[in-house]
Parts: structure tokens; sequence; C-alpha cells
């Protein structure tokens, strides 16, 4: 009976995230109403059921009767499951979504964006619940791209300004690579048990440490993807400079994100996936040492901050970093608890922080009191000054990304120059079509010819996908260069054995009309606004709300956003990547995340930030 009441907890965030979007923004007071009682009742729904399952001996349940697609030898399926990691984290975070929205029906009134904030934590919280009740990494992931999507639209709330805006495209980018470590630890995951396997029944010793025996490199490799992915979600280093950026949103959002709930979800998934790396000691000495090392920085870093949302922004990074260290050393229960405080007090904190500086700022000058003695006294002088240099640049953390993250994909699409519509119409549109006609004579290609093919068109694709990121002065050339790296992989894969021309066509269906819609929108706003380019936000959302929904719609579909054919498609895909092909995979994986940044990007310059023809002057770049 308990099992059958599991999707109840999916079911009254979406009702609620569905029916708050049918009501009128003027409405304010139905509104926060409305969502504040969607958040009681799944705080109530939480309370009882965890009660009743603590009264039958708190069994382990698991529930897979949802299948999204089938074929065979690929089965897509939602697993939920409940036990005691789901119990905290469910009840931590109804709590703390009923406060927060109680919170903001008074702290966000008469804002522009009152609807569009509820609604988008009404959203987050359907994301944060899927996650949490994940029985699988499919199903984990399908919450956790909810959560990315989410977390970039309240980064961007207030997305008339420029930094806002910008600081939510660099979120967005780093958590792209926590997506590209959970893509490609599915795709281990699919070779390393030939099946989509349930986090239950990893907590067989036996089955584990069989198929560790006999496929150790693959084994070791999916949990280093895990750890990646924890790592960023949890903002440790070398991430960790993304999670004061994620403040520019407002303080409620501020506070349920990165102070508690979404923040802490890089260690539910070292939580659910602990019994399959617990017996490798390379992964524990990894996950204490990124522990130690971002606990050890973020706290100088949190006391020399400026904003006090910075400061328990990095004083809550720590505080995971200890946690990280609790779940190497096999402390489950402990980093339970303590993930359950730290939520809780980070919040409260973000909550007050409002408050508290004001109260400072006249402490201050009333009541002042000379800065008490503190260990840095007891160092040498130079020691001192330089840690507190270090601590006041964030240890160049921003900086290194760049420098090793976006510069490179913006170098790579300089130089691909040479791709131009001609080009892409004369030389590639031929290849492509010899390439289709090879997949389906097979037999006229030379032995080992084949072999290298799938490398070949999914390197062209990556390419393509490299371009459009870089492209600024044509907004339609650097969406269909986008469609096109879903052609060119769907091309590769097709090279891979046995291929089933259905997932295919699954794959390519959401592809097309996502594309279609996307080109659409893009055309009517080049009709009304003839100087349309990506070289610097344009905030066309303030003229155009309708068209600029559109495209975010059709940019989720095209990026494979849950649960679309697209997402589906890419899910297919990788299961039809070949165990020695690891190249491959990181092509593909690479081509995904650099398109969905492209995508983006192009949203953001497009529909938000600073409008255009503002009668006003504004800045376009930071300080």
């Amino acid at each position: 009976m308990l099992i059958q009441l599991l999707p109840l907890f999916l079911f009254t965030p979406f009702m609620g995230f569905v029916l708050s979007m049918a009501i009128p923004s003027k409405k304010e007071v139905l509104l926060s109403r409305f969502s504040f009682s969607v958040a009681g009742v799944q705080l109530l729904l939480t309370l009882a059921y965890s009660i009743v399952w603590l009264y039958i001996g708190h069994p382990t349940l698991d529930s897979d009767d949802f299948v999204l697609y089938a074929s065979h030898d690929y089965i897509f399926f939602i697993d939920l499951c409940f036990d005691k990691i789901t119990v905290i984290y469910l009840l931590v975070g109804s709590f703390l979504t009923f406060l927060v929205t109680m919170y903001s029906r008074y702290y966000l009134h008469r804002e522009k964006g009152y609807k569009r904030f509820f609604n988008t934590v009404l959203f987050f919280y359907l994301g944060y619940n899927l996650t949490v009740l994940s029985g699988n990494l499919e199903t984990l992931f399908v919450g956790w791209e909810i959560l990315g999507i989410s977390s970039f639209l309240l980064i961007a709330f207030y997305r008339d300004r420029f930094i806002p805006v910008k600081n939510a495209i660099k979120v967005f980018s780093i958590y792209r690579v926590g997506d590209a470590g959970v893509i490609l630890a599915m795709w281990a995951s699919h070779h390393f048990w030939h099946e989509n396997i349930t986090f239950i029944k990893l907590n067989n010793y036996e089955l584990v440490q069989t198929q560790m025996s006999n496929h150790s490199m693959i084994g070791v490799f999916m949990s280093l993807m895990i750890l990646v992915s924890a790592a960023v979600k949890s903002a440790q280093l070398p991430f960790s400079s993304w999670l004061p950026r994620a403040m520019e949103g407002p303080t409620p959002s501020s506070a349920i994100f990165y102070g508690s709930l979404s923040v802490h979800i890089g260690v539910f998934l070292l939580l659910r996936t602990f019994p399959f790396w617990e017996h490798q000691l390379l992964v524990r000495i990894l996950i204490a040492l990124i522990g130690f090392c971002t606990c050890l920085l973020a706290n100088g870093i949190a006391r020399v901050q400026s904003s006090v949302k910075s400061q328990i922004a990095y004083a809550s990074i720590a505080q995971i970093g200890l946690i990280f260290i609790e779940m190497a050393l096999g402390w489950k229960d402990v980093a339970l608890i303590h993930f359950a405080g730290n939520a809780f007090l980070r919040t409260y904190q973000l909550l007050v922080s409002p408050s508290i500086v004001s109260y400072l700022i006249k402490e201050q000058f009333f009541n002042f009191v000379p800065r008490p003695l503190t260990i840095e006294d007891y160092v040498p002088k130079w020691v001192e000054n330089t840690f507190f240099i270090l601590c006041l640049q964030e240890w160049h953390l921003d900086s290194i990304t760049y420098n090793i993250y976006w510069r490179p994909l913006k170098w790579v699409g300089r130089k691909l120059n040479f791709i131009q519509m001609g080009y892409i119409w004369w030389f590639f549109l031929p290849t492509y079509l010899v390439g289709l006609f090879s997949v389906y004579h097979k037999e006229l290609i030379k032995p080992g010819l084949g072999e290298y093919l799938p490398f070949v068109f999914s390197l062209i694709g990556l390419l393509k996908v490299f371009k459009s990121f870089a492209e600024k002065s044509n907004v339609e050339k650097a969406w269909l260069l986008v469609i096109m790296n879903h052609l060119w992989v769907a091309l590769a894969i097709a090279f891979n054995g046995n291929f089933d021309f259905t997932d295919i066509y699954m794959y390519m269906s959401g592809v097309m009309v996502a594309g279609a819609l996307g080109y659409i929108c893009i055309k009517i706003l080049k009709y009304f606004e003839n100087d349309l380019n990506l070289t610097h936000y344009q905030g066309y959302s303030y003229r155009y709300p309708v068209l600029a929904l559109s495209f975010l719609l059709s940019c989720l579909g095209l990026s494979g956003f849950p649960i679309t054919p697209t997402f589906i498609g890419e899910d297919l895909i990788f299961s039809h990547i070949q165990e020695d092909q690891i190249v491959l995979a990181c092509f593909v994986t690479l081509s995904f995340i650099i398109d969905g940044l492209s995508i983006i990007r192009m949203y953001a310059r497009l529909f938000l930030g600073p409008h255009v023809k503002s009668l006003t002057e504004m800045a376009y770049r930071s300080a």
C-alpha cells in the first residue's frame, strides 16, 4: 500500500506547478496562498507517510512500474526508492520549502516577477522530490536536470540586469560539467551491469564485488564520474566559485537552493552510490582530499567576504567539505545529521541576513568592540598577509575556471571560422548524405573502415557545436549548427552494431520538432527586430514575453530536457556506444554538453539582460 502512494510525492508539486501557471500574475494573494498551500500539503503528506513507514518497521520501498520507453534491449523506467536517506531529505526539503514560500509571500511583494518566482520554486520542488526519491541513475538525472534549469531561471530572476544573467550562465555552464559526469556514469553503468541497475541492487555486496573483479577499470571510471558530479553540484574544489555567484537571485531562492537543498544533492549522490564505491580505496581518498582542501580554503575565503550572502555561501561550502570527509570515512548517519543541521542553519542565516546587516551597521557605530585575537595572530605576519590576500582573491578560482573551461571552448570556436553556410551546404551536406547511404549499405564499406566512421562523424558534429558556441553575428546559423550536431551524432551511432532505427526516430523526433519551433521563433524575432546578433544581451523578453517562453521551451526540447523525446533518445544513444569506445562516448558527451551551453547562451543573449533599446544608459559589462 505504501509503495503505491510513492507517486503522490511527485504528483502534488507537479499539479501545484501546473495550476500555478494558470493563475494570473496580478493575483498575488491567490498565487502566494496557493504555493504556500501546496508546500503545506506536501509537508503534511511527508510527515504522515514517514510516521506510518516507521510504525511498520521502516522497510526499504522500491517501485519501478512506470516505463517511459522500452525496446528489445533497453528499458527506460522511473524507479522510486524510499528509505532512511529519502526520509531525511524529504523532511528537510518539505519543511524548508514550506518556510521559504511563506517568507516569500511578503518579501517579493509587488516584484515584477512575483508569479515567475513561485512557478519556478514549485518546479524546483518537483525536481528535488524526484531526485531524492530516485531509485536509479536515470530517474536521478531527470530530477538533476530540472534542478539545473530552475537554478538558472532563479539566478537570472532579475533578468533586466546584466550581472544576474551573466552569473546564471556561468553557474549553468559549471552544472553542465556535472551533467557530463552523470551521463558518462550512466553509460559506464549500462556496460558494467548490462542492465538499468537500481540503487537497491547496489546493496548486494557479492554482486558488486563480482562485477568489480571482472571490470575493475570501468568500475573505477564510473566512481570517478560520480565524484566529479557530486563535487560540481556541491560546489567542492575546483568548482567552488559558482556558489557565491548564484546568490544574485532573490534571498529566498538563495536560501532554499544554495544554502540548503540543491547544494547538498552532491552529498545525496554519494550516499546513494556508497555501496558501490565504499571498497574503492582510491575513490575514498579522493573524496576525503577534496573535502579537506575545500573546507580549508572555503573557510578562509568566508572570513574575508564583504557580502553577507557570499560569506554564508562559502561557510556552507566548508561544511559540505566536512560532510565529504565523513562520507569517505563511511559515517553515513553522521553525514545525514550534518546535512540537516547545515541546511537549517544556512536557510535561517540567509533569510535573516538583510535584517542582521542593518543591525550590525548600527552596532559598529554605537557599540564598537575591538577585534579579539584569533589563530592567525600567532603565525608570522607574512604568512597571515599572504593567506589573507589569497582568500580575498578567492584563490583565483574564477580565473582558473575561465582559463581551463571557457577559454579553450572559445578558442576552438574561433579557429573554426571556415565553417560558413556555403561550406555546410556544399561540403558537409554531401558528406552526410554519403554517410547516410553507407549506413544502409554497410557491405560496401571496406573491412576495418567502419570502426573509425563513428569517431569521424561524431568529431564533425562536435566541431559544429564548437562553432555554434563561438558564433556571434548570425543567430540562425548558431541554431542550425546545434541541430546539425544532433544529426551527425545520430549518424555516428548508426554504425554501431545492430542498431535499431526506431531509437534514432525517437531521438530525432524531439530534435526536429524543437529545432523547427526555435527556428520559427528566431525568424519572427528577426522580422520585428532587424539587428539581431549574439554580441551582447538584448532583453527582448520585456517586449515579446510569449516569444521568449516559446523559444525557452524549444531550447529545453533541443538540449534534451526531461522527459522529452530528445532526452530519452540521448540515453538510447549512449546505450549503443560500446564499452571499448570511450573516446566516442567522450565526443558525444562533450557535444551534448556544449550544445546545451550554446543553446542557453542564445536564449540569454536574445531575451535576457537590459533591453537593447532602453532610453537610459546602462552597463553591459561588469566592473
